[in-house]
């Protein structure tokens, strides 16, 4: 018997996992912000995002996203996974993007400068199939 599973039930390639992470997102064309808010990922996979808007968005457009990543560096700083994409599908009060690029970076606080002033080696994380590098520089 045939799989029949991409034609009725599940197309997505990527496994998506259902986590709710807080969010900032920024609606882009023409590489100008043309609205923001915030919302929480209702999940997230390497090649797309679904979320909460708070408002409708339209499909077809740019977007990028700066999501609290769960887990710091080092166990000190904070982390967001930054997000760029193009909205797919959406509805009322949420979207969907396809994910085109995404790195992580640190979030600046206060709390953890001095910490972070020992370190000089660059820190590379990996999510998918790109990687990138986050160097620190010693802050005074």
């Amino acid at each position: 018997m045939e799989n029949t599973q991409g034609l009725n039930g599940e197309r997505r390639q990527d496994r998506r996992y259902e986590i709710g992470l807080e969010l900032r997102w920024k609606l882009i064309r023409r590489r100008r912000v043309i609205d923001s808010g915030v919302g929480k990922t209702v999940d997230l996979s390497s090649g797309g995002i679904m979320f909460e808007t708070g408002r409708d968005l339209p499909a077809g457009l740019n977007v990028e996203l700066s999501i609290q990543w769960p887990v710091r560096l080092h166990n000190v700083a904070p982390l967001q996974l930054i997000v760029s994409g193009r909205i797919v599908r959406s509805g009322s009060g949420w979207a969907a993007i396809r994910t085109v690029q995404h790195e992580f970076r640190t979030m600046a606080s206060a709390e953890n400068r001095p910490t972070l002033a020992g370190l000089r080696a660059p820190a590379v994380f990996q999510m998918g199939s790109s990687s990138r590098a986050i160097e620190y520089s010693k802050t005074h």
